[in-house]
């Protein structure tokens, strides 16, 4: 099994919020066209100035989907915890 590597863009200022959510919009299309192998996006809200889009791949995908992306960060996926 492979490791999945969460993207991350990150918006800032009183517009981050809208801006991110917006975003999710045209990652889910990315991977529509793509055909990727995970389809988990998503935004979080940090405050009002700073919110984030996000989207889970493959390690595998990784370079091809940074590379036409180009997120500004990403860290190693965690499973939230069911409950």
């Amino acid at each position: 099994m492979s490791r999945k590597l969460k993207l991350i863009w990150d918006f800032r200022g009183p517009a981050a919020q809208k801006t991110a959510e917006h975003h999710v919009i045209h990652l889910k299309e990315f991977i529509a066209i793509k055909k990727t192998n995970l389809d988990i996006t998503g935004s979080q809200d940090f405050n009002d100035m700073h919110s984030i889009a996000f989207m889970v791949v493959d390690e595998a995908e990784m370079i091809p989907v940074r590379d036409a992306l180009k997120p500004h960060r990403g860290e190693v996926y965690v499973e939230p915890a069911e409950s």
